[in-house]
């Protein structure tokens, strides 16, 4: 008979931060942020949700496709309250993403297309470069850095 191990309902700081590879100062901070959430317990210990786990997972994933914090937060704040999000919770929110992926793998895809005619070139022009000013577009913002 195989015995299956009751799980606590609640995570420590310390195990959420070893089970998800985040750091506890990041965890303190995604909850200053609104990211997630914990309890305290009569000792004032913060504990943690189990399906914290999903959402700092869900954190990380985003910032390293480089989603701001403000856009993560309004993201989470779509999630239901009132029970565990599901897997097509998750999947609805991520899809979410998509657009903006597709337009950042754009301009990486014309970046790499482009960055050898660059730095060949050498001319580092605001004026003709396809990259940081195609036609000119910044010309009609007046003279000097438009994008300072």
């Amino acid at each position: 008979m195989v015995q299956v191990m009751d799980r606590p309902p609640e995570l420590t700081p310390g195990e959420l931060s070893a089970r998800s590879g985040v750091a506890v100062s990041a965890l303190h901070f995604y909850e200053r942020e609104g990211l997630i959430t914990s309890r305290r317990t009569s000792g004032n210990q913060r504990r943690y949700p189990r399906e914290t786990l999903r959402r700092v997972a869900f954190i990380r994933m985003s910032q390293r496709l480089g989603i701001p914090l403000a856009r993560i937060r309004e993201a989470l704040a779509t999630l239901p309250s009132d029970r565990v999000p599901t897997s097509k919770d998750w999947a609805r929110l991520s899809a979410g993403w998509r657009a903006d992926l597709d337009q950042r793998i754009g301009h990486l895809e014309r970046l790499r297309d482009n960055l050898a005619g660059c730095i060949g070139c050498g001319c580092l022009s605001l004026k003709v470069c396809a990259l940081a000013n195609p036609g000119d577009v910044l010309a009609a913002e007046g003279p000097g850095a438009a994008r300072l």
